[in-house]
């Protein structure tokens, strides 16, 4: 069987394309299982994964953990906010903690960019990146990536754009490696004072009218505003900015073909997407959770193959 060219799931930019044909050959194994009347398979039953959140989660956790029950592994939870990180802990000493407990994997979130590539360094466990700061977020850019690829069936040649705030997102670049990677063409969409200056380097083109993006576009990625990281007001207001780049309805059925309409939520309703265009048949946002489970129990799967 094929494996996996890394030993941890520290960011896109670590993969090859193989490893994410890899990674999709094996969800799709995945998904037929959970779609079963019984939906675990004793894969992971000796292999012992712990959850670090430094910072909130609902829906990442909740499908990691999902994953990890699915594939019959002991599973750790460990949230920072009711931990002895608030006493000081450092980053090591905690992870240290938990795997003289014999854990063989860390699924962490972090809100400093390369927290896990550090800690890779450091300890001997496997190490999945579940998002690090505005850097990267693995997982969902291979969900999101899947998502399309069983909705238009190839990933390589599309059209996608990434609409919203670009500057403080890691799933806008994790999915500009992902995309690129497989053959995609990317562009980004956005108030110019949320796109990094940098974001052209990474062979993506930069739309600001958000009606030409989406006559361009197969499918358009909704990104929502990253409230908690905007330390200053990037811009006039949240009214203002919906009518720049906010879809409706209306926006979409104006449109001369029918495009795909994701989402890595939560959503702001009424803000990036109206509900009718969350809800409507154009979106695979329900699609892409369900996907969630699948994906990350194939990249769970694969590198405890590795550790074994």
């Amino acid at each position: 069987m094929s494996e996996l060219s890394v030993n941890h799931l520290l960011g896109i930019k670590y993969l090859k394309e193989s490893d994410i044909q890899l990674i999709f050959e094996t969800a799709d194994h995945f998904k037929e299982v959970i779609n079963r009347s019984i939906k675990k398979v004793p894969s992971l039953r000796d292999i012992t994964i712990a959850n670090i959140f430094f910072e909130n989660s609902t829906r990442t956790k909740l499908s990691f953990e999902l994953a990890e029950k699915r594939l019959s592994a002991d599973v750790l939870n460990f949230s920072a906010s009711q931990s002895s990180v608030k006493k000081g802990e450092t980053l090591i000493d905690t992870v240290n903690n938990i795997l003289s407990m014999k854990v063989d994997m860390v699924v962490m979130r972090h809100p400093n960019a390369g927290a896990g590539i550090f800690l890779a360094k450091h300890v001997k466990a496997s190490i999945i990146n579940a998002g690090d700061g505005a850097h990267e977020h693995p997982t969902q850019a291979l969900l999101d990536s899947y998502s399309i690829r069983e909705k238009l069936g190839d990933v390589a040649g599309k059209n996608v754009v990434i609409v919203g705030d670009i500057l403080h997102s890691r799933v806008a670049l994790s999915n500009i490696f992902a995309l690129k990677l497989q053959g995609a063409n990317v562009k980004v969409c956005g108030p110019k004072t949320l796109m990094p200056k940098y974001i052209e380097s990474l062979g993506v083109g930069v739309e600001m009218d958000l009606r030409r993006a989406l006559e361009w576009c197969d499918v358009a990625n909704m990104l929502r505003i990253q409230n908690e990281r905007l330390d200053i007001s990037y811009f006039p207001t949240t009214r203002e900015y919906t009518q720049q780049f906010g879809v409706n309805k209306k926006l979409l059925d104006s449109l001369d073909k029918e495009i795909v309409i994701m989402h890595p939520g939560p959503i702001n309703r009424g803000v990036e997407i109206t509900s009718d265009v969350a809800d409507s048949k154009q979106s695979i946002i329900l699609n892409q959770v369900e996907n969630g489970v699948a994906v990350r129990m194939a990249v769970i799967y694969l590198l405890a193959s590795k550790i074994k």
